[in-house]
């Protein structure tokens, strides 16, 4: 009957509807691989190349991307290298400099000269420390010497023994639980926090404060905020990039390189954590989240 063959007419055009979106989809398929291939190598992770599912032209298209990231990869692994082997060898000839610095006679002329060669000396040598160990919080195969460590007291003694430590206001729950983390990774995360917040809230009305809490996520978050004037909305998501600025002059006058909130993200990110940076009205607050055990 017609009301019966238009019924099977309909059931047929679906069916061919579905036959024809499955066989689009398999022809797609290896556009969406390159798409996420290309968005893991933008990442940079490496590990993982496109597969390849076909010999034609996209095939050909996904075998290019991925010589193309293993080369990318060999670069970057040959920068690493050297920057590392560089800085590795310049701490013996920087160490010899500062210690015939320091045996220089002191003398009222030059004893103002020998301090300034002094300082010089040991920002080159916390610089060289900074790039070995961004370098290998860099790398893919960071090596963390996790341990049950007590957040709490561990901000405690960081705060102590800053020389300005007295004018920080600690705000840290009670009855914090011990997190698995790497003890001296996490000292130079709540280190370059602190100096960052003692540094730019010289003048604020208001004494840095920070802050440990339980995460809402699960683990602890740390906040380290200060009350001065605060970053530009623009500069934002730059400021945890390796060697940025805030002022265009960059002078070390006004502290560091740039290195400090780059390193902190780099423990955060190796423990499985994340570090956020905003706008507190006034000031800036750092949080870092590390998940627990």
């Amino acid at each position: 009957e017609p009301h019966g063959i238009g019924w099977i007419t309909l059931a047929l055009l679906l069916v061919l509807i579905v036959i024809a979106y499955a066989y689009v989809r398999r022809l797609l398929r290896p556009l969406d691989d390159i798409r996420d291939g290309a968005e893991r190598f933008g990442r940079g992770a490496f590990d993982q190349p496109i597969p390849l599912r076909r010999r034609d032209e996209l095939g050909d298209l996904a075998q290019r991307i991925n010589t193309m990231a293993h080369d990318i990869q060999g670069m970057l692994d040959a920068k690493r290298a050297l920057l590392l082997a560089l800085s590795h060898e310049l701490r013996s000839p920087l160490t010899r400099a500062r210690l015939n610095a320091e045996l220089l006679p002191a003398s009222p002329e030059g004893e103002a000269e020998r301090a300034a060669l002094l300082r010089d000396l040991a920002e080159m040598r916390d610089l060289i420390s900074d790039l070995l160990e961004s370098e290998r919080l860099a790398s893919p195969h960071v090596a963390l010497q996790r341990e049950p460590v007590d957040l709490a007291a561990l901000v405690r003694d960081v705060v102590a023994e800053h020389p300005e430590g007295g004018r920080v206001v600690l705000d840290i729950a009670e009855g914090l639980p011990a997190v698995a983390v790497d003890r001296l990774r996490i000292r130079l995360l709540v280190r370059n926090l602190l100096e960052n917040a003692l540094r730019y809230g010289v003048d604020a009305p208001e004494p840095p404060r920070i802050v440990l809490r339980p995460a809402e996520q699960g683990g602890i978050a740390l906040e380290v905020r200060d009350f001065g004037p605060g970053v530009d909305p623009a500069q934002l998501e730059h400021l945890t990039e390796p060697f940025y600025r805030t002022d265009s002059a960059r002078q070390r006058a006004t502290g560091g390189v740039g290195l400090g909130m780059y390193l902190c993200r780099l423990v955060a990110e190796a423990h499985g954590g994340t570090l956020t940076v905003r706008n507190a009205q006034p000031g800036l607050a750092v949080s870092a989240v590390l998940p627990g055990a």
